[in-house]
Parts: C-alpha cells; structure tokens; sequence
C-alpha cells in the first residue's frame, strides 16, 4: 500500500492511500486484527476491540477529490472539537510536509508483542504523494485545504459557542468509558467520493455494471459453468481461485 495522508483518532481511523496491487481487504484484516490484539492486550480487555461492521472504503474519482478527502482526514481532529490545531493532536497524524520527506520510523512497543517475535525491532512509513502529483504540489494544496478546514471548523464551533476539548482532556479520557450518545444507524455508506458530478456518475456508472457482471458470472458459476469473473473480484479469486479478467 502506498499511504498518503493518515489521522488516528480515539475510536476509529481515517487512512488515504492507493491499493496498488488490489490487496486492500487483506491488507485491513491485518492492520485492523493486529491493532486490536495490540490494544486490548495493553488495557487488559477481551471485548471486541472495532465496531462489528465492515471497513468504510470510497474511491477518489479525481486529484481533487484526494486532495479534499485527505484534508478532511487531517482536520478531523479540530472539526470534532478536539484540539483548535491539527498539529496538537496527541494522537498519529500525519503532517502534509510529511509527503515525500524521511520516512517516519516507530519502535515495536514492548506491550504484547514479543521480543523475539518475528516483527522487526522498528518500522519505517514513508509517505508518498498520489499518482499524479509530485511530493512538493501535492504537499501545498493539502496544507491550503487543510488550514481552510480548520478555520471554518473554528468558525462554526465560535457560532455555536462551543469550545475545544484540548489536547491534556483528550490525553485524560478513560480508554474504557462508553459515549453516552447512540451511534446512528442505517445512513448512507458511499463507495465513491467525486465533487464533479460527471465524474461521479462515471466512476458510478463503472460500479454499476461491474455488479452486473459478478452477478451474471456467479449465476453462470452456480449452473456448473467455468466463468471468468470481472476485474476487481476479490474474495472469490483469493479463497476460491476463480478466473478473472484482467483490468481494463
């Protein structure tokens, strides 16, 4: 995976990058089943450690549409009232001046992993800016975007009269405590992000009928038939080895 932008907030994360090999699914079942082992092994739970419900993953339809949604990846923290600047948040977020510069390196913590364990002792993440965009322009339109976000964030929390939690509260909230809210339920889970409408209806349009093509070639499956399923099956050609066609 190549990783463009990242915000790790107390209960959910938000990650831009592009799938190169078309390896995402697996690719969240490590992350996701690592961290949560890591986490719960450190505060001393067994629970479920993510909400029961799959991974939210929208496809970028332009170089605009990666720009805007990583900006609101790294103005979540001040859009939610956490911190008035992105830059004091104390949990992982990644900078846009992180774009193409040293790779950013992390040491195995010593909580549940072991020592002689097969992970290597430290890690290194380099940040990468997306196809079509050099380190140093992707870098200054995501800060521009970024610090628009942040000032009409702080402008409409000022509206609303409402502060910012701060960076020590955060810090001092209990990992085990439960929102006193409910989660809303049953709301739209896009699968692609485009701010131009011609844009969207295309890149809708190809889902479209990359459906009806798996539905066709499961039917066709389901008879007895050996059929070649569209590009973009996952499941099915990884636990299954079903034939595939190969990308357009």
């Amino acid at each position: 995976m190549k990783v463009h932008a990242y915000c790790v907030l107390s209960n959910h994360f938000h990650l831009v990058v592009t799938d190169v090999d078309a390896r995402l699914p697996a690719f969240e079942q490590y992350v996701n089943s690592l961290v949560a082992r890591a986490v719960n092994s450190s505060l001393g739970r067994w629970e479920n450690f993510w909400a029961p419900s799959t991974y939210s993953a929208v496809a970028l339809a332009s170089a605009a549409d990666i720009v805007e949604k990583a900006a609101y990846v790294l103005a979540n923290p001040v859009a939610a009232g956490l911190v008035r600047h992105g830059r004091e948040w104390p949990g992982l977020r990644s900078e846009p001046g992180f774009v193409g510069g040293a790779p950013i390196v992390a040491t195995r913590p010593t909580a549940f992993f072991r020592s002689k364990g097969y992970l290597p002792d430290t890690a290194e993440l380099e940040l990468t800016p997306p196809p079509g965009f050099s380190a140093e322009a992707f870098a200054a339109a995501l800060e521009e975007r970024v610090t628009d976000m942040d000032d009409d964030a702080r402008r409409k929390l000022a509206a609303a009269r409402r502060g910012f939690l701060g960076a020590a509260k955060v810090r001092a909230q209990n990992p085990l405590a439960r929102p006193s809210s409910e989660e809303r339920r049953r709301e739209l889970n896009p699968r692609i992000a485009a701010r131009d409408k011609w844009k969207r209806f295309e890149a809708l349009s190809r889902l479209v009928e990359f459906l009806r093509e798996y539905r066709n070639a499961w039917t066709a499956r389901r008879s007895g038939l050996r059929v070649a399923f569209p590009a973009g099956t996952y499941l099915l050609r990884v636990l299954h080895d079903v034939p595939c066609l190969a990308p357009s």
